[in-house]
């Protein structure tokens, strides 16, 4: 099971698992020139890179896609509820945050960067893109 917590396709990763009851975690997962880490459960999934924060949701969530990129970051997400995401991203940036398509509006991160957001997962997966606005 634990092989299935995180893994590579096309470039992107795929992580998290918001079915399991009990927390599982995988570490030392190799991926484009970082090494991750991944803790998931029904209660929180949290993705780290190179022991730094880079994705957290609670309750916990699958991500499907994931691709950090310079200026934005896009992935799907499934969960069963509606579910608070946080982000690592550059400190005091605005970002705009579309779900589906839609824009929510610009968020700015604070001292440390964090870009948090909701996203109600009880209906469907949902497609996430964050963009720096310059």
């Amino acid at each position: 099971m634990a092989e299935e917590l995180i893994r590579a396709s096309d470039s992107k990763l795929n992580f998290g698992d918001y079915t399991l009851e009990v927390k599982a975690k995988q570490s030392g997962f190799d991926f484009n020139g970082g090494v991750y880490k991944v803790k998931t459960c029904k209660e929180i999934t949290k993705l780290e890179r190179n022991e730094l924060f880079v994705y957290e949701s609670v309750p916990g969530t699958k991500v499907e896609e994931f691709d950090l990129g310079d200026t934005s970051v896009e992935f799907s997400v499934k969960g069963f509820t509606d579910t608070q995401i946080t982000l690592e991203m550059e400190e005091e940036q605005e970002y705009e945050v579309i779900i589906d398509g839609n824009s929510t509006g610009t968020m700015k991160t604070n001292l440390g960067g964090k870009l948090s957001f909701s996203v109600d997962l009880s209906e469907a997966e949902k497609k996430v893109l964050i963009k720096k606005q310059s």
